[in-house]
């Protein structure tokens, strides 16, 4: 016969045995329902908010129960406040943009005045100039005919 090489198993009082040691080496410790509860429920510095109130005969449970869930409602509440005010500083912030957008729209109007200005001066000029172009020649081809036709004159009387 083979005897196998593993330690025997335990049986159960061996093992009850040891797990009783075990706890035995622990701290002494009571615990206390708050012990398991979420930190925002044993937080000794969280009161509860004015407009709540236990009732007479609620049991612990049923108190610890409420002040958490109103707890968490007031969280929520207070995140929802602060959503509010932040809402009112981006308003601010877009008013003050309006107020400088407004203020750049004018400027933009007496810009696009001024280039109108200087467009009809500029297109004033440059007609001056054509009808002074033009005059020229009208009176640079007067004058070459009058040069001309005493010259004509002459070659027809000669032929």
């Amino acid at each position: 016969m083979v005897r196998s090489a593993k330690p025997p198993l335990l049986d159960a009082i061996d093992l009850e045995r040891e797990i009783q040691e075990e706890f035995r080496k622990l701290p002494i410790h009571e615990s206390q329902p708050t012990d398991f509860a979420p930190p925002s429920v044993r937080a000794p510095d969280l009161g509860m908010p004015d407009y709540v109130e236990h009732s007479d005969g609620a049991t612990e449970i049923g108190k610890l129960s409420a002040e958490a869930v109103v707890r968490e409602y007031e969280a929520a509440a207070k995140d929802i406040e602060a959503l509010g005010v932040e809402l009112i500083e981006q308003a601010r912030q877009c008013e003050a943009m309006s107020r400088e957008a407004l203020a750049v729209t004018e400027e933009l109007k007496e810009t696009a005045a001024l280039y109108r200005a200087e467009a009809k001066r500029v297109f004033l000029q440059i007609e001056n100039c054509s009808l002074v172009t033009a005059e020229v020649r009208k009176i640079c081809e007067e004058m070459k005919d009058k040069i001309a036709a005493p010259a004509m004159a002459e070659t027809k009387a000669g032929e």
